[in-house]
């Protein structure tokens, strides 16, 4: 019997002020007493962009508004260290980790997760 583990990874697919889309690959989510949060890494279309790449970890909380979901960036820089501590020991058997805080999406208006 073969042991081995297939990997399907989770994407999350979201959009940007100018609507366009940005896909990310979640790692790790965590839920703590401030909130749900979401470890996720930036996709790319070619393996060239993935070498040139520092593809460090983006930590993003996950609000939810009546049935839509958004992530956005943490503006607390406390609640965002005591996140990414967590994050970071969770994943760092499986990854070299820096942790970075995002700003792909913008703080003030959270972005819509599909």
């Amino acid at each position: 019997m073969d042991h081995e583990q297939e990997y399907n990874p989770d994407f999350i697919i979201v959009q940007d002020d100018d609507g366009n889309e940005i896909i990310f690959e979640e790692l790790d989510r965590i839920e703590t007493d401030q909130g749900r949060y979401v470890a996720v890494l930036p996709t790319f279309d070619s393996e060239e962009e993935m070498l040139e790449s520092d593809s460090e970890l983006i930590v993003l909380k996950v609000f939810e508004e009546g049935d839509e979901t958004f992530l956005a960036g943490i503006e607390d820089d406390d609640e965002f260290d005591e996140v990414a501590d967590i994050f970071e020991e969770r994943l760092s058997d499986l990854f070299e980790i820096d942790v970075v805080e995002a700003d792909v999406i913008p703080e003030e208006e959270p972005e819509e997760l599909d």
